[in-house]
Order: C-alpha cells, then structure tokens, then sequence
C-alpha cells in the first residue's frame, strides 16, 4: 500500500477529484451545459475498478478569497448572493455587467458549484507544487472562458487561472494546453502579458463560433509576445490531422519553453457529434492527445471543460481515466454500470458510436500554413525564461490539511466513506 510519506518514491499517486453533490447541479431547461455529466462518467470509472489505481479524493471547497486570487471582489461577492429568489430584484445593468443571461444564467447552487470544481484544481496544484502527485485529475474543472469580473460561455469562475496562479508559486514555467473546441480566452487573457505562462489553444476558429478569438496572429502582448499559442481549424478536422499537428506544435512548444507544470483541459466538445462542435475526432484520437502529454513526464494537472453531448462526455472522460493511469480499458461498458441501459441498445461500448459527418474543411496546405507560422513564432522565444529566487507565498489551501494520509474521503473502491454517491439519472435531462 502506498504511503503519503514515501515523498521520494517514483511511485507517486494519480489523484482523482470528485464529489457525490457535483452531478445533482442544474443550469435549468434546455441549457446545454449539464452538470450530470460528471456522475455518469464517474460510474463508468468506478465499474471498472479504475478506482484501485488512483487515489480518490473528494473534492474540497474552494473559499470567496481563492476565487478573489483572480477575480475582483465585486464578481465573487454577487456570485455569493445572487439565487434564482432574488436575481428579479437586481438591475438589468447589474446583471450585464457581470454577463448574466442566457448563456450563464442564475440557478440554485451556483457558487457552491463553482466553489467545489475550483477547489479541486486549486488543491490540485498545491499537490503538485509539493510533490505528492504527478498527475491529478479534476473532470470537473476547466471552466477556461470565465474572465475577472465577468461570467462568459457557461463558466463563472475560472478554475484554470487560479490554479495556474498556485502553481507559479514553485514553478518557474508553467504550460496551458487547451483541446476544447472553443478558444481558450478567458486563460489566455489572464496571462497575456506575461512569459511564465504559455497558452496554447486548438480550437474551431469563425467569427460566427463562439467566442470568435484565437487566430493565428494572436501571441500575447509585451513580455507575453509568442508565449501565446494559437491553432484555428476549420470544421471536421479528424483524428490524423489533429493528433499529427497537437504533438508538432507542443513538441516545439517543450523544446524551447521547457514548462516545468502542464495544465491540460480536455474540453470533450471537440468530440464528433457534439451538439454544439463539428469536428470529427475520436475517442481514441482525443485520447491520444491526452495520453501523449502525460507521456512527456512533466507534472501535470488534467481538467474537463465543454462537452454537450452527455454520453459521450462521460465517455471521453472515463476512457482518458484509464489511459492516464497507464489502462487501454475494454470498449465494452461494464454491465454493472448505473447507466448501462442509458447506453443501449446499439452503444453499449466505450469508445464507439460516434459518426464522423463533417466535411473537413482542413486541407494540407491549411494545416501546413498553421505549422510553419506557429513554428516560426516559437522560434522567437529566446531561450526559457526564468525569474529571481524569492521567498515562496504561503499556501492558499493548508497543505497539512490537503496531505494528511487519513483525510482521503473515498475509499477503494470508489465509494464515498460517508454515504453512497448518487448516480440517479434522468435521461430527459440530455434533450
């Protein structure tokens, strides 16, 4: 059994976040955006044993002062108050100014929401920044659009950053690798003026695509110039493609950036057949990306993101579990599983059922135009910047607390210790 305190051991723990409440939130009717998600791939995880091979956690609460890490006090301070009972009583110009409507409406729980996804990728980071882990694992993180004082693209507050900022702390360099389908800009923004972070974002570039950032020319600005990453496809870019382009673009981007921590978000929207993307990638091919960048050996802090085809998220999500942990799982669901009859009849597989529809819009001569640009760019980095050695800011989350071996809250196998997780699903819910 693997000790906490065998800190020098190779043999450092994957850990894995989640909580029993995480799945039971609810953007409301008809919103793409679905919480359950997170339950459904949690279930799969567990009913193939994945839990034996990870150490589970329970999510931990972030508090008002580490959302206010990034975002102003303003922000945090309505995302405290507001509730679906008092939103009526706010001002239009209140709630516009924090981009309140239809695509981040008000709804029961959202702080608490965005207190748990953050706190796994906070504490997350701090496991990292100690070396208690090389790879954790928050599925329900990655909320890359959030900006300062505003909600934006479903997300409200912006996980990635705040971790990011905690791992600064004992990290010189620091990567961002973005697979969602949206540009990453809410990260990008964050740090668009500074070389110790590097974005890199693969994403569907069109003005009429959500959020219409992210071309080629954009490389951050002032110090920042060429530590931002940009590669816009086209519409039903596939799995050869793809995965042949993301390891030469971050192969160049290891070669002369040399990040000391990744952070990965593994947007499952880049998905074939998601209801809001139109690439046509697989679950291998997503997959691959993921596991070629845990291949590469650097500390790594793994996020989910988008993802609007509930099937297939929890899918994506659970497959790259199992490859991250070193497992091609068997693509057949485990009949076990909660959800098995939500699968059927014809997909009760793990990485099949996905139609690839989409013309690809992507011609060699596109894709080679993209390469030899941000290969260009790259080349303009001088050297891995470092900075001076100085006194390392205390810990946001008590590291004793986030360390202690006995406050691990889910046993092996996968259970809560305190109560059961709840995985009742209503199919209605993925209209």
């Amino acid at each position: 059994e693997f000790s906490m305190t065998q800190s020098h051991s190779k043999e450092k723990p994957i850990v894995y976040y989640y909580h029993e409440d995480i799945g039971s939130f609810h953007y409301g009717p008809k919103h793409p955006m679905k919480p359950q998600r997170m339950a459904v791939c949690q279930s799969i995880v567990l009913h193939y044993g994945l839990a034996k091979k990870m150490e589970m956690r329970r999510l931990p609460r972030a508090s008002s002062a580490d959302l206010k890490r990034f975002h102003s006090e303003d922000y945090v301070s309505f995302l405290e108050k507001v509730s679906p009972g008092n939103v009526d009583s706010m001002t239009m110009d209140t709630l516009a100014g924090f981009s309140i409507g239809e695509d981040c409406p008000v709804w029961d729980g959202i702080y608490d929401f965005c207190c748990l996804y953050t706190g796994g990728s906070l504490e997350g980071a701090i496991r990292l920044n100690h070396r208690k882990s090389e790879c954790v694992i928050n599925w329900s993180g990655g909320l890359h659009h959030a900006k300062k004082t505003q909600a934006s693209g479903f997300c409200y507050v912006n996980d990635i950053v705040i971790a990011i900022l905690e791992l600064l702390k004992y990290h010189q360099r620091v990567l961002y690798i973005d697979i969602d389908i949206h540009h990453g800009d809410g990260v990008q923004e964050a740090f668009n003026l500074t070389d110790r972070v590097m974005t890199v974002s693969f994403h569907k570039f069109g003005l009429q695509f959500f959020p219409g950032t992210g071309d080629m020319y954009d490389i951050g600005k002032e110090s920042g110039r060429y530590y931002s990453v940009n590669v816009p496809l086209l519409q039903g870019i596939d799995d050869n493609s793809y995965t042949t382009l993301f390891k030469t673009v971050i192969k160049g981007v290891i070669d002369c950036y040399s990040p000391e921590a990744i952070v990965l978000q593994c947007g499952a929207d880049s998905l074939s057949n998601d209801r809001l993307g139109n690439f046509n990638i697989s679950f291998d091919g997503h997959g691959e990306c993921v596991a070629w960048t845990k291949s590469l050996g650097i500390p790594m802090l793994v996020v989910g993101g988008g993802g609007y085809t509930l099937k297939n998220v929890a899918r994506c999500w659970a497959n790259e579990t199992g490859l991250l942990v070193g497992e091609r799982l068997d693509d057949k669901l485990p009949e076990t599983c909660e959800y098995y009859n939500y699968f059927g009849p014809e997909h009760h597989q793990l990485r099949s059922g996905l139609e690839f529809k989409h013309e690809n819009q992507n011609t060699k001569e596109y894709l080679q135009a993209i390469k030899v640009e941000v290969l260009e760019n790259l080349r303009q980095v001088k050297g891995a910047p470092s900075v001076q050695m100085q006194g390392v800011p205390e810990d946001f989350f008590n590291s004793d607390r986030v360390f202690r071996e006995e406050e691990r809250d889910i046993d092996e196998s996968g259970r809560d210790e305190d109560e059961g997780i709840e995985t009742g699903y209503d199919p209605s819910l993925d209209d």
